[in-house]
């Protein structure tokens, strides 16, 4: 009997054994396609851009690996200063706006009505509209020649430089990149706000704390990683934004509104200056990992204090 009872143990032990390894050959033979895609789409272009980085190369003859000569001069490049300086402006005031106007509206419209949802949808609008588009319509807005400036020009007011002076083109582009962006964030805090139990707000509401107290010690700690979500994504975009750049300012005038996304692609690529533009890419795609990988360590690190 006990001889019996070792040789089933045994053969139990060899199925499960078997079966654990028809469950991972599954498991592999599914997840091989969708490794294989992102290998060939991401793994293999990042590392030929890290590569064609340490190079010469001008996008036609040969290439010649020159070492850290690409990263060297974009820190001697006084174009790169400026563009990074208009860079990270856009990106921390634009976050903030963005994030912040967005919460703002979806508490006011977290009910649901009618006129919340449509408000909602008018509010999220922007962010279906190709930003390139966008861009060319503000520009027939704000342009010297365009609506407002012809508007004021009927009551004897001189043209305002809206996109030709170069405070105000810059302002001006932070505020049509807000109005395009903020809409995708009311959407995301609106549906975390439909997470927010009812019973503890009515339970808070019953104690006595205001609308005011239920929103900041409540409703948004509750919703914190949500934000954290939203700042990452709205940080990164950001900072690599380009295609309104274009259509608005151009990046002009003098360089005020030029970012460095619109420097690699209309300056560097075109002057085929390959391997140093892809020596920017490289910096901006690390530059922009080392940011969204901060932003959470500190909203993590602030949650674990948050529970200590």
């Amino acid at each position: 009997m006990v001889e019996l009872a070792k040789l089933n143990a045994g053969l139990n032990d060899r199925s499960r054994r078997q079966a654990r390894l028809r469950e991972s050959a599954v498991s592999l033979g599914m997840m091989g396609p969708a490794v294989l895609l992102y290998t060939v789409m991401t793994v293999v272009p990042v590392g030929v851009a890290v590569y064609l980085s340490f190079t010469d190369w001008d996008g036609f003859s040969t290439a010649s690996f020159t070492g850290l000569d690409n990263y060297k001069h974009l820190f001697d490049d006084p174009s790169s200063s400026d563009a990074w300086y208009v860079t990270a402006l856009i990106a921390a005031v634009g976050t903030v706006l963005m994030v912040g106007l967005g919460l703002l509206y979806a508490l006011a419209l977290k009910g649901r009505s009618r006129s919340n949802s449509f408000f909602r949808a008018v509010a999220y609008f922007p962010h279906v509209i190709s930003a390139l588009i966008l861009g060319y319509l503000w520009a027939a807005i704000l342009g010297t020649n365009g609506a407002i400036n012809n508007t004021l020009a009927k009551f004897g007011i001189e043209p305002v430089g809206f996109l030709f002076d170069e405070q105000f083109a810059l302002i001006s582009l932070i505020a049509v990149i807000v109005w395009a962006g903020f809409g995708f964030n009311v959407v995301l805090f609106v549906a975390a706000l439909q997470t927010v139990p009812a019973e503890l707000l009515e339970a808070a509401a019953i104690d006595g704390a205001s609308k005011r107290q239920i929103n900041l010690r409540i409703v948004i700690p509750m919703i914190s990683p949500v934000v954290t979500v939203a700042t990452v994504l709205n940080l990164v975009g950001l900072i690599r934004a380009y295609d309104i750049v274009v259509s608005l300012t151009g990046g002009g005038p003098a360089g005020s509104t030029q970012t460095f996304t619109y420097l690699i692609l209309a300056r560097s690529f075109e002057g085929t200056k390959v391997g140093y533009a892809t020596a920017q890419a490289v910096f901006l795609m690390v530059v922009s990992a080392v940011l969204a990988l901060l932003v959470t360590a500190l909203r993590n690190r602030q949650d674990q204090a948050a529970t200590n």
